[in-house]
């Protein structure tokens, strides 16, 4: 696929943006897009839980606790996470919704698109 190329969601058509407040993605463009420079594949568009939130900071992922750089993340914020790290949090249990729209097509390396599906939740009235 060529750079140039409009990048994809998990259902084959435009990717949407997931968040612009906070900004995220690993451009900081808003998207969950990713290139050869991003090694944790930030590709899941996810709304995080509090239970989503304590999980990956017990993990070492604090993402929560706001510094200099980061504002930190609350309750029903959107965030582009790794596809490893969201893979990990379903097993046990503690998998944050998904904003499809918004889900960069190469999660799908990495889970399957039903999985995704069943913890989507629409992403124009969230």
């Amino acid at each position: 696929m060529s750079s140039n190329a409009p990048a994809k969601n998990v259902l084959g058509t435009l990717l949407e943006t997931c968040s612009n407040a906070p900004l995220t993605g690993f451009y900081r463009d808003g998207c969950c897009k990713t290139g050869q420079d991003d090694h944790g594949s930030h590709v899941v568009c996810a709304m995080v839980t509090k239970e989503f939130l304590a999980y990956t900071k017990s993990r070492g992922n604090d993402l929560s606790t706001p510094n200099p750089w980061f504002p930190g993340l609350k309750p029903g914020d959107r965030w582009c996470l790794c596809a490893v790290r969201w893979k990990e949090a379903l097993e046990a249990g503690f998998a944050p919704q998904v904003v499809l729209e918004a889900t960069h097509e190469k999660a799908l390396k990495y889970v399957s698109l039903e999985q995704l599906k069943r913890h989507a939740v629409n992403a124009h009235l969230s």
